[in-house]
């Protein structure tokens, strides 16, 4: 499959304009090189970046057009949160918090948002730390990390103010759903992929605890 399979597709399916699609040429080029010193990404997804990880990231700024103040949450390969960055650069005030505990993936972050000029910042820290300091936060996102059960422990300060989150899922999103619903109440929907016709997008907008 050739490495730039989809990216016509990709590019013209989400609106990008000339300027983006360069920084997004340069994340997928330093996903490959760093690939070869750290494994960002399955191994298999490679070929796919374009149709599997950047439509994958993008379609999340399409569920929240008016949302400038994001973050994400064990931001690995920068998948969605860098990859926001990059598209929402161009917006007045656009910002997207990273966060990873892994600093050999924070040096590729942090590498990757400057030489893209992303509107990021990179913390190098565990998600219990950071939450508490994301106040004003419109958008909290990760992908691949963690079910939904633990997903919501972690994001329940920020949903008691006012943020919503998006939480990409795959075809097991029915039983995550039952087994965070023995724990928490909360308010969802559940939004088609546009990159895989079993995955769902759980949107959250509000949450308690079961037993308060």
């Amino acid at each position: 499959m050739p490495a730039d399979a989809g990216r016509a597709s990709v590019l013209t399916a989400n609106s990008v304009s000339r300027e983006t699609a360069e920084r997004l040429d340069i994340f997928v080029a330093q996903l490959r090189r760093w690939q070869t010193v750290k494994n960002l990404v399955g191994p298999a997804t490679l070929n796919e970046v374009w149709t599997r990880h950047v439509a994958d990231a993008l379609q999340l700024m399409a569920m929240a057009p008016e949302a400038i103040r994001w973050l994400d949450l064990g931001s690995g390969a920068g998948i969605p949160g860098l990859l926001l960055a990059i598209a929402g650069r161009e917006r007045p005030g656009f910002q997207v918090n990273l966060v990873e505990s892994n600093a050999r993936k924070c040096a590729f972050l942090i590498e990757t948002a400057r030489l893209t000029e992303a509107p990021a910042t990179v913390h190098n820290a565990r998600i219990e730390d950071i939450i508490a300091t994301r106040t004003g936060t419109e958008i909290v996102c990760a992908r691949a990390l963690a079910p939904l059960t633990q997903l919501l422990a972690w994001v329940e300060p920020l949903l008691k103010t006012g943020t919503v989150a998006l939480f990409p899922k795959g075809r097991d999103v029915q039983s995550e759903l039952t087994e965070a619903a023995q724990r928490w109440k909360f308010v969802y929907d559940l939004l088609p992929s546009r990159t895989d016709s079993d995955a769902r997008i759980v949107r959250v907008t509000a949450l308690s605890r079961v037993d308060s």
